[in-house]
């Protein structure tokens, strides 16, 4: 079920980020048109009749106009940061997709797994160690974090772009190299709404890819970086800015001449993983696994003697039984340009004084 499910997501993808439509998504596009036209509704509902909820503090939104990842863990991770080193006391809001532990807003506290909050919110917390609480409503998620945290200042929403309940301040709109795909809305396309002709004046695009914009709106480049491999026991048991050893020392091949290296990816699009261990001259076989895939036992062939994961795989095989199996976890960090650095805190309202 679980390959039948990721050869299904994998066809989707090929048709989706293509530079222009084919003829199978030119035969998707009446339904793209009818979830646009719904879509649109809802975002009339909430600006119009409904309102959105305004938070004592500000708001700021890490989200995307398309489906899948596009890079917004590592920008989180990174505003946030950087948010701490103005000055700021930043909390963080998700939706925990992929949780089991229901839709009701939750903090997240120390030792909490994937299952409870979400694999992202896990990795979230574990690299900037923020105040942090996840619920369907990021409304009701929000004011928890605010009520048993009231040192947080701003609030940064992992994703949310699209989620009209919550009003924002300030949207980080992220895209990587595939930009907007072939352009049309879902199904059709990768598109979670349309393409602006200009950018909203509450929003600040960032690009995480390789080749600069990927997209006709004027944003700024991230630099993001995977260079090193970490053991997984040494991942869990600290920090996540541990050094490690170079990501190319896992270059080796067996007696036969076959590489004993697994690469395990649970992310939106395992194939940008596997690209950047193939950059590193990594020979490996490739594992792609659902988005958010859950991890009852280990999910590799017996006898596998090497894994490479990626860290928000890692927080769920952090607690399973791996026998002899070793495994290794790669971190994404992502460097904000310091005009993008500045330009974000001066569209912010100034900081609250403490009471």
């Amino acid at each position: 079920m679980v390959g039948r499910r990721a050869r299904l997501i994998e066809r989707w993808a090929a048709m989706a980020w293509q530079p222009r439509p084919s003829a199978a998504a030119r035969a998707l596009q009446p339904l793209a048109w009818l979830m646009g036209l719904l879509a649109a509704l809802h975002r009339a509902w909430w600006q119009r009749v409904r309102r959105p909820t305004r938070l004592p503090v500000p708001v700021v939104v890490v989200g995307n106009l398309v489906v899948g990842g596009s890079g917004k863990t590592p920008v989180v991770i990174a505003v946030v940061q950087a948010l701490r080193a103005a000055g700021w006391t930043p909390g963080v809001v998700s939706r925990g997709y992929g949780r089991t532990s229901g839709d009701a807003a939750r903090l997240a506290t120390t030792g909490v797994g994937a299952d409870e909050i979400g694999d992202e919110p896990v990795l979230i917390q574990r690299r900037t160690g923020a105040a942090l609480a996840v619920g369907a409503r990021r409304v009701d998620a929000a004011r928890l974090l605010l009520a048993r945290h009231p040192e947080v200042d701003l609030i940064v929403s992992d994703d949310g772009l699209q989620h009209h309940a919550l009003a924002h301040d300030l949207a980080i709109v992220v895209f990587d190299d595939r930009g907007a795909g072939n352009g049309l809305g879902l199904p059709a396309g990768p598109l979670r709404e349309p393409l602006p002709a200009a950018v909203p004046r509450q929003w600040l695009v960032l690009y995480t890819g390789r080749a600069g914009a990927s997209t006709p709106l004027p944003g700024t480049l991230a630099t993001l970086q995977a260079g090193r491999a970490v053991a997984l026991e040494q991942w869990r048991g600290g920090r996540a800015d541990i050094d490690g050893k170079p990501l190319e020392s896992l270059r080796s091949v067996d007696r036969h001449g076959r590489p004993p290296l697994l690469a395990l990816a649970g992310i939106g699009h395992p194939s940008k993983f596997f690209a950047t261990l193939t950059s590193a001259g990594l020979h490996f076989t490739p594992q792609p696994m659902p988005d958010h895939a859950h991890y009852e036992r280990a999910p590799w062939p017996d006898g596998t003697s090497d894994v490479v994961t990626t860290e928000k795989d890692a927080v769920k095989l952090a607690s399973l039984n791996r026998g002899a199996t070793r495994v290794w976890v790669v971190p994404l960090d992502l460097t904000l340009p310091s005009a993008f650095v500045t330009d974000l805190l001066h569209r912010l309202p100034p900081r609250r004084k403490p009471a």
